[in-house]
């Protein structure tokens, strides 16, 4: 089939969002182990997780900096527009500026059946609201389509498969 520049243009964004979620996932994965805050890893091993779960699934922390991930992100040369799609990033209302829409969360990185990261599920780890944050709707992700962990249970051997509300 012919090719228009709409499809390309549409496929150049998924790429890039692609791209800037793997560079988040890894963010936050590099803050979970090697940060100074170890709240989140304390906080995952509270809730009895092995090391090698929290590596297998690339799970994360995404600090309580308000800019850390944007600033990587633009130096990356991703436009604001571009954090903004892939919902990593948000415009303050006051100021314009653009601020992390993950801070203070132990992070969830969903993996589509291809292996690509899709988006994340974030939980805070005191009482405050939204106890979780997801992703919303981008090019790439919609929560309503895709289940957390499929790309594992995709490839099981099992003939039966539990499924279960969030994330733990």
């Amino acid at each position: 089939p012919e090719r228009n520049d709409r499809d390309s243009k549409s496929a150049k964004r998924r790429t890039r969002i692609y791209e800037m979620n793997r560079i988040a996932a890894n963010y936050f994965h590099h803050n979970l182990i090697k940060g100074n805050d170890k709240s989140g890893l304390q906080y995952l091993f509270n809730r009895r997780l092995a090391p090698e779960t929290v590596k297998k699934f690339g799970l994360g922390y995404s600090s309580n900096s308000w800019n850390e991930l944007t600033n990587i992100l633009s130096s990356k040369g991703y436009s604001d527009d571009e954090i903004i799609d892939a919902w990593l990033g948000r415009r303050s209302q006051t100021n314009g500026k653009i601020f992390d829409m993950f801070h203070g969360r132990v992070m969830f990185p969903i993996v589509d059946l291809r292996g690509n990261i899709i988006g994340f599920g974030g939980r805070v780890l005191d009482d405050s609201k939204p106890k979780y944050l997801n992703t919303g709707k981008t090019p790439v992700f919609d929560k309503g389509s895709n289940l957390f962990s499929m790309n594992y249970a995709k490839n099981s051997n099992s003939k039966q498969l539990i499924l279960c509300e969030g994330y733990m």
